[in-house]
């Protein structure tokens, strides 16, 4: 058993779920994130994030007042429906996830990496509850949906299943603008770290928040999302 501690919660974790969160949270999972960069390559082009001081600003950004900011809650409302055994509820929370993005490339990002995640986490770790809840969301499977389902129907601790996808969620962000702004792998670790707080505010807020309150406020990512879409070179798909 393993103990972790947040802001103001304990969990104790299982060997079994610490393994899952290990592994769907890992770079080596095959939901595609590396190809993502959620606006920060337009946010180089157009020069607003030169160093690392202004890419953590940018991912903390999205964090409190972007895509975490409604992917916390969404998680935390699909966990709890599915460990409830709550369908209805489940698959409102779902539809609520899918509609939620401000961009086209924003809503790919989303939805690609959901129906990866759903696709190998039903092959490596089989249930035929969320089978059949990624069956009924087949093609507009958000991912934060699918991992808090996934997460409530195999006992993963709500708390550390936040943690570990908005974890997740900024370390890919951190690689992206390592590559992008270029910063140094020094520097990337010295961002990962700089993100703590911010991370835990979200998972804080995710833990209040019901989906349906959920909101984002970041109008500049948007923008730059959509500038991204007609950027003449591009590395990344967002």
């Amino acid at each position: 058993m393993i103990t972790t501690m947040g802001t103001a919660i304990t969990t104790t974790i299982t060997d079994g779920a610490l393994s899952r969160l290990l592994a769907w949270c890992s770079p080596a999972y095959p939901v595609g994130g590396f190809s993502y960069s959620h606006g920060i390559e337009a946010a180089v082009e157009h020069g607003l994030c030169e160093k690392r001081e202004g890419l953590v600003c940018y991912i903390e950004t999205a964090l409190r007042d972007g895509a975490g900011a409604v992917d916390g809650p969404i998680l935390a409302a699909c966990h709890r429906a599915a460990e409830a055994g709550d369908d209805p509820a489940l698959d409102a929370a779902a539809e609520l996830a899918a509609a939620f993005r401000g961009t086209a490339e924003l809503s790919l990002e989303s939805l690609q990496q959901g129906g990866s995640f759903a696709s190998v986490t039903q092959s490596a770790w089989p249930d035929p509850r969320f089978a059949a809840f990624a069956a009924r969301h087949k093609g507009r499977l958000a991912h934060a949906a699918a991992f808090g389902a996934a997460a409530g129907f195999q006992a993963v601790p709500l708390h550390a299943a936040l943690f570990a996808f908005l974890s997740g969620f900024a370390a890919n962000l951190v690689s992206a603008g390592v590559r992008l702004v270029p910063l140094g792998q020094t520097d990337g670790q010295l961002a990962t770290a700089a993100l703590l707080p911010a991370i835990q505010d979200a998972v804080a807020h995710a833990l209040e928040t019901p989906a349906e309150d959920a909101a984002t406020a970041s109008p500049m990512l948007d923008w730059l999302s959509m500038a991204h879409e007609t950027q003449y070179t591009r590395l990344f798909r967002s």
